[in-house]
């Protein structure tokens, strides 16, 4: 029997609907690393993972990030490949037990650059623009042009794989100071020739690139989803860009290239872009792009929790906090989807809660969720 709906977060249980995506509701599991494919590869208990949510009224899964066919693609060794024939098999029987459940699902497709996590080292050197990890700190090597476009070729290949084993969609991780965001970012691009630039629509070539290729490679049809943030996990300061302006400079030439959604990390939902333009309750991130480019938007950050997920990475857990800030946006069409990460990690049955009003039965964040899969 389906569970009636709770008025006060009815917002959440809207269906959504766009160029071919069609989901139950509003609700995503944001992409979380797990770090627990053996050899690269997703086996039965990854995909038990992603079947639970699915069968607990998550309306859209967005897979931990998958990497690319590149060496040094991933930068911890349980991360899962999205490339070669074991862990695409892997993947194929993940994607047919979410669907099993009456799921939606899609890959995030992934290249960690030059970043760490922790003492693991791969067995090739890590690549980057400009062979930097940080501004001024070096680490790995810079991309030579052939470089360069095999990895283009790269994320164009494992989208195609995505669509090829029937998932619902694609996303491609362009955030937090990873591969993609390496380019945009000035303090990690100091390239002189065309793939870098001193204004943010310059840096932004590779990443238009990456996007035109996927775009060729999956057709028209197949909805491409682009996860970006301002901060960086090397610098929860940096921003991209300082005002509207230069936000659509940044994100239209995206858009024009073929993202349909785009992704929008914060590190708090809540958080107003550019306070200094519209106030301390102004749009956050994805109300902005949403705005500047007319394309539905993804929100995320902290939902339902107290603290951010950031510190759940030194084992602090979180308190469960009310929604009614969620509930306020939502209702007033400011962003279409919201992103649910550390909520969802350590309670499957976090949104069927929510949907018929349990609000008692929701857990808090146990850092302990971290270590399984369940």
């Amino acid at each position: 029997m389906t569970a009636q709906i709770d008025t006060k977060t009815a917002t959440l249980f809207r269906p959504f609907s766009y160029k071919g995506l069609e989901l139950k509701n509003r609700i995503v599991m944001a992409p979380m690393t797990r770090g627990m494919a053996a050899d690269g590869i997703p086996g039965p208990e990854n995909a038990a993972y992603y079947a639970r949510r699915a069968a607990h009224e998550v309306g859209l899964i967005l897979s931990e990030g998958t990497v690319i066919d590149r060496p040094a693609s991933r930068n911890l060794p349980g991360i899962p490949f999205f490339h070669g024939e074991e862990a695409l098999s892997g993947w194929n029987r993940v994607i047919a037990a979410v669907h099993a459940e009456g799921g939606k699902m899609g890959p995030q497709i992934w290249h960690t650059g030059s970043t760490r996590a922790g003492e693991w080292e791969p067995d090739a050197p890590v690549e980057s623009p400009s062979g930097l990890v940080g501004p001024d700190e070096p680490r790995g090597v810079a991309m030579s042009e052939d470089d360069i476009q095999a990895t283009i070729a790269a994320f164009a290949k494992a989208a195609k794989a995505a669509k090829d084993l029937g998932f619902d969609v694609a996303e491609l991780h362009g955030a937090h100071g990873y591969l993609i965001d390496q380019f945009f970012w000035a303090g990690t691009n100091k390239r002189e020739d065309h793939w870098g630039g001193a204004t943010i629509e310059e840096r932004s070539r590779f990443a238009v690139e990456v996007v035109k290729a996927v775009r060729a490679a999956v057709g028209p049809d197949f909805p491409i989803i682009l996860r970006l943030s301002q901060w960086k996990q090397q610098d929860y300061t940096a921003r991209l860009a300082n005002s509207p302006e230069e936000m659509e400079r940044w994100l239209v030439p995206l858009v024009e290239a073929g993202v349909d959604i785009l992704h929008c990390s914060q590190r708090r939902f809540w958080e107003p872009e550019f306070p200094e333009v519209d106030g301390e309750n102004g749009l956050n991130f994805a109300g902005w792009a949403k705005k500047l480019t007319g394309v539905p938007t993804i929100s995320v950050g902290s939902v339902g929790l107290s603290g951010e997920f950031l510190a759940a990475f030194g084992g602090q857990g979180s308190e469960v906090t009310p929604l009614d800030k969620l509930v306020t946006r939502m209702e007033a069409d400011e962003f279409d989807l919201i992103a649910v990460g550390r909520a969802l990690l350590s309670d499957y049955a976090w949104v069927e809660k929510v949907k018929r009003g349990a609000t008692d039965e929701l857990k808090g964040f146990d850092a302990a969720s971290l270590g399984e899969l369940r």
